[in-house]
């Protein structure tokens, strides 16, 4: 099937401009197009757009999504290589993905702190079980 670049923009919540920059960036180098330029995505675009927000959700640069489109394109004489640029990209989801944990956790202490501070009228309620167990450590 072919698609618009207004279909494909709404379908991805991109801009036409953003799709047109990617394009530039060599991104889909096997884009067709129309005798008037008019660009048009098959599915295998599409699956290639997927895999590009992908890695631009990891942090990946366009520059470095190009390297891997590149690889993509020489197919089993890159599998070595796009193999560990998925692994370090995993590597580093994993990394924020840990951190996100913690900080999650950080936010629901707070929303218990506030909350059953709310529900006494008092945030001293919270200094008393503190000085509790301080007392009861050095007892």
């Amino acid at each position: 099937m072919k698609y618009s670049i207004g279909e494909v923009s709404k379908k991805f919540n991109l801009s036409a401009s953003t799709l047109r920059y990617y394009d530039r960036e060599g991104l889909f180098p096997n884009l067709e197009r129309s005798k008037s330029s008019i660009r048009s995505f098959s599915d295998i675009d599409l699956g290639s757009l997927e895999i590009i927000e992908c890695l631009k959700n990891t942090g990946m640069s366009i520059k470095d999504i190009k390297v891997f489109i590149d690889w993509c394109e020489q197919r089993d004489a890159t599998l070595r290589e796009r193999y560990e640029m998925f692994i370090d990209r995993k590597r580093i989801i994993d990394e924020q993905m840990a951190s996100l944990q913690k900080t999650l956790e950080v936010i629901e202490y707070k929303c218990w702190y506030y909350k059953t501070a709310l529900e006494a009228g008092t945030e001293k309620i919270h200094a008393k079980a503190n000085q509790q167990d301080t007392e009861e450590v050095t007892s």
